[in-house]
């Protein structure tokens, strides 16, 4: 029987490993997205969308659907995710694997200020400037909506949920971006001070590239651990290998 191969999905990652296992002949590739994006691009293989209802809801679907291998191609920061991920995997004897890009690291010019949480990244601010890029998402706002006296430029791709800063404009995009297009954006809204998750990543580096140039501070929301055990490698060829297809 052919070997199915099921990757939760949603990053461009997860998109490259998508299109690597359907090449290959007699591979079902089926890649599941949360459904948190309005308008996904355009996947190779079956796809699903929707959540399976926590750890045991996977767990069901792979052994339903007849699953020989699991991997979490999520983004680094869908902490239940990859938990539930690997329960169900842990549970049903399926072997997994977690594809992570490489978080970024900071360089000569780099004014870093790491923190633990969106809630920590809120406290620093104040500190910092008072003209915000905020580049976490359209989640996770709530920690930001007591700063009362901060303009927020929030950008993502779909429009961010409430509650969020009282102060706030809100632009929709999606990567990848280039260097002069982030320096324009920083200089168009004067903003002094950049948030973001450590995503890692080419497709959204650019502004942290701008923000050395013009010399502003980066508050830099660290990765959630993996689960206990629970190791991951940096690229398709990685997961390929993993898996006896390489």
């Amino acid at each position: 029987m052919s070997p199915h191969v099921l990757i939760l999905g949603g990053t461009t990652e997860a998109r490259a490993l998508a299109a690597a296992l359907s090449g290959r002949p007699g591979v079902r590739v089926t890649t599941s997205l949360a459904g948190r994006v309005a308008k996904p691009g355009a996947l190779d293989g079956d796809v699903r969308v929707g959540g399976f209802g926590g750890a045991g809801g996977l767990a069901r679907w792979l052994r339903e659907e007849g699953v020989d291998a699991l991997v979490d191609a999520t983004h680094p920061f869908a902490e239940s995710v990859t938990a539930n991920a690997a329960r169900a995997a842990t549970e049903t004897g399926v072997p997994a694997v977690v594809l992570r890009r490489p978080g970024w690291r900071p360089g000569p010019g780099d004014h870093w200020h790491p923190a633990p949480s969106l809630d920590a990244a809120a406290d620093l601010l104040p500190r910092l400037g008072r003209r915000v890029l905020l580049t976490t998402g359209r989640l996770g706002l709530a920690s930001f909506a007591h700063l009362t006296r901060l303009h927020f430029v929030v950008r993502s791709v779909d429009p961010p949920e409430p509650p969020m800063p009282p102060d706030t404009h809100v632009l929709l995009a999606r990567g990848p971006f280039t260097v002069p297009g982030e320096t324009a954006l920083l200089r168009e809204h004067r903003v002094d001070v950049l948030v973001t998750k450590d995503s890692g990543g080419a497709a959204t580096a650019a502004k942290l590239t701008a923000a050395r140039g013009l010399g502003l501070p980066v508050v830099v929301v660290r990765r959630p651990p993996l689960p206990d055990g629970v190791t991951a490698v940096a690229d398709v060829e990685g997961v390929l290998e993993r898996l006896g297809l390489g």
